[in-house]
């Protein structure tokens, strides 16, 4: 197979500006990352805790504290926040757009870091966390659409699984950027790493305003001399060229074929082989959430704190490091092992290092010096499994199962189920973990229950992921309709052409799409044979 990812002989034109836009797409990642990751340090911060806090003093250290419920509020209001912008980005991206749907999502990012930046209480703060929130969520639905509808498919994996990567760096600026400033005594301690998102926000949109719109939204929205200019500029190949005019007619035919089935409303997402994917794609996030990741970055610096760890910053700061650098193994092997393979990869270690977590902080206790190391060992070990898999892997199979009539709609229920369990963890486990009176007081014991999660998605990956790796986004449809089940999908080989499914005149709706293929081969046969007897039939006569 080789050790590089090539791009196949004699494809003609250049993956370059496709890549290089996919790219800077995923730029949006550092948008989603360092919101989600700069809080963590914020909560840990002195000065913010006696600043914004209502509560109790800890008599400790002589300052006022924030409650479970202050901080479970906090940060799981920009988890509600995205939910919401999830399921938001379906109807923006259909109406006006991907390209301006980035740049709308953005917008409303921005004001959240507005009103953020200038709160002096929780109210506006947390009011700030949800419209920021609300803008992350768009984004996180927006990109993987925008990247899977450009990329070529022998790249397409790793292009939307930079998206993770974006992530990943942005989790790991944030970690940077609170480790500077957490020891100021005064409102930079928090503003500062507030307000550093404007940067991000004005890269974003500059960008955006010279991407070109996706060739598959021009031809949904019935422009394909727009659609035939935009793969133009992606593959670098004139707009009459063999290989373009070949590439855009079946984007054309497929929609034309989905069409005729009729016109796909929210209701019939969940309906048949449309259903099952969408599960799919759900269960796919709310598994990822429910590995535990975002537990050692939301809490990880209380976390460490609490389990007696000295430099708690210093570990999320290592963490986030951990987390960048893992990532770019699974951005290789998506392409070379495949999507189902290194999903099962990613769970099997997960769930491994969870419970060698968990029994270590159970049985030796957070105060021994060596359970804490060990402890930490493994949850930067559990790290590397999760960012060279379910991280980027994750976005990279929602981005590739849906057809492109319910692609927006769908994308945006799967990135929303995402959120909601995301919001459920972020809201739960300071209730799990923290020791207030009336809190579950489960310390390291939590990790069993993200543990018992990780080989849920042992079983899911092999029961439910259909390996995609190498299809276009038109033969992921032929291996849904043709393959019953996730096992049998390695090694499916396309052999539909829309183009001439285009061509048999019959009521699609009342026959599967192999039937149709088999029409269609029928019919060519037919007009080949005719063609071949011209002498036969001047000799009847």
């Amino acid at each position: 197979m080789g050790i590089m990812l090539k791009k196949p002989e004699g494809t003609p034109g250049s993956a370059v500006p496709a890549i290089g836009v996919g790219l800077f797409v995923a730029f949006g990642g550092i948008l989603f990352g360092y919101d989600t990751g700069t809080i963590g340090g914020i909560l840990g911060m002195k000065y913010w805790r006696n600043e914004f806090s209502t509560g109790y003093i800890n008599t400790k250290d002589h300052y006022k504290d924030v409650t479970s419920s202050q901080s479970s509020e906090i940060v799981s209001i920009l988890s509600a926040g995205t939910f919401f912008g999830a399921l938001t980005a379906a109807p923006v991206a259909d109406m006006i757009g991907r390209r301006l749907g980035l740049i709308a999502s953005t917008a409303v990012f921005t004001l959240g870091v507005i009103l953020q930046t200038a709160a002096a209480q929780i109210p506006m703060f947390v009011a700030g966390r949800f419209f920021a929130g609300y803008g992350v969520g768009m984004i996180s639905a927006t990109i993987p659409l925008y990247q899977s509808e450009t990329s070529p498919k022998w790249i397409r994996g790793t292009i939307v699984g930079a998206y993770q990567l974006a992530i990943t760096i942005g989790l790991l600026l944030a970690a940077i950027v609170d480790n500077a400033t957490k020891n100021r005594n005064d409102t930079g301690s928090y503003r500062i790493p507030i307000a550093i998102q404007f940067a991000w926000a004005i890269i974003m949109v500059t960008g955006c305003l010279f991407l070109p719109e996706t060739p598959r939204y021009c031809i949904k929205k019935g422009m394909p001399e727009k659609a035939a200019r935009s793969l133009s500029k992606l593959r670098r190949l004139d707009v009459e060229h063999p290989a373009l005019l070949e590439e855009l007619a079946e984007i054309t035919a497929n929609h034309e074929y989905e069409l005729s089935l009729g016109k796909a409303t929210y209701i019939d997402c969940f309906k048949g082989n449309l259903g099952k994917r969408l599960a799919t794609g759900c269960l796919l996030q709310a598994l990822q959430q429910l590995s535990g990741v975002n537990f050692i970055f939301y809490y990880g610096t209380s976390f460490f704190q609490n389990s007696g760890i000295r430099n708690p910053f210093v570990v999320s700061l290592i963490t986030s490091c951990v987390n960048v650098g893992s990532t770019f193994p699974g951005l290789y092997l998506v392409e070379k092992w495949g999507r189902r393979n290194l999903l099962l990869f990613g769970a099997i270690g997960m769930a491994v290092c969870q419970f060698i977590v968990a029994i270590t902080g159970t049985v030796a206790g957070v105060s021994n010096l060596a359970a804490q190391k060990a402890l930490i060992a493994f949850v930067c070990i559990y790290i590397f499994f999760f960012a060279c898999s379910w991280g980027p892997v994750a976005w990279v199979v929602t981005g590739e199962i849906f057809p492109l009539k319910v692609r927006a709609k769908s994308l945006s229920m799967t990135t929303a189920s995402n959120w909601l369990l995301n919001w459920a963890i972020a809201y739960a486990t300071p209730y799990l973990v923290n020791n207030d009176p009336g809190d579950a007081n489960l310390g390291a014991k939590v990790f069993f229950i993200w543990g018992g999660c990780c080989f849920i998605c042992i079983l899911f990956v092999w029961g439910m992921i259909y390996e995609t790796k190498g299809l276009s986004l038109e033969q992921v449809d032929e291996l849904y309709a043709k393959v019953p089940v996730a096992w049998r999908s390695p090694g499916f080989v396309p052999s539909v052409s829309f183009q001439e499914v285009a061509d048999v005149h019959v009521d699609t709706r009342k026959m599967s799409l192999t039937d149709i293929e088999n029409e269609a081969v029928r019919k060519k046969s037919v007009v080949y044979n005719e063609g071949q007897h011209p002498l036969g039939t001047a000799e009847k006569h």
